[in-house]
């Protein structure tokens, strides 16, 4: 049941990408060309996102344990350090020089486009790095 209920969110979450055209490049990048020729189309997108998981975060708020069983993950810490600034300027960089992000990245993989798997294993190379960087930028910097 739960391999089932983790296939339907994912055929979901993979086709809303689609429909939404969050796996067209170029659309992404449109998005983000707020100084050229700007498509806001995209906000809609992350409003769509938005609500239902305002809603969804109520839900769980209210439940003991998930549907599918297990537990609901620890909710991060609020506050702005070294490390969430560092990622989100790499993701920036990366969401915005190539218009993917990961979700739509395994969402284009079926396209056969070699840009997509040259970013998709860059990605993957950088997920594998990411661990031992921040290990040795925690030892060589102290955390605040």
């Amino acid at each position: 049941m739960r391999n089932a209920l983790a296939f339907l969110a994912g055929a979901l979450f993979g086709g809303g990408l689609y429909l939404s055209g969050m796996t067209d490049t170029a659309k992404v990048q449109g998005w983000l060309d707020v100084f050229g020729d700007w498509d806001p189309t995209l906000a809609f997108v992350m409003g769509g996102a938005m609500i239902p998981m305002a809603i969804a975060w109520q839900v769980s708020a209210r439940r003991a344990a998930p549907l599918a069983g297990g537990s609901f993950p620890v909710p991060p810490k609020a506050e702005v350090g070294r490390k969430l600034v560092i990622g989100s300027v790499l993701f920036g960089m990366g969401w915005g020089l190539v218009g993917l992000c990961p979700g739509p990245v395994i969402a284009s993989l079926g396209y056969g486009d070699p840009g997509v798997w040259i970013f998709a294993a860059a990605m993957l190379a950088g997920m594998g790095a990411a661990p031992v960087l921040s290990r040795r930028l925690d030892s060589a910097v102290p955390a605040e």
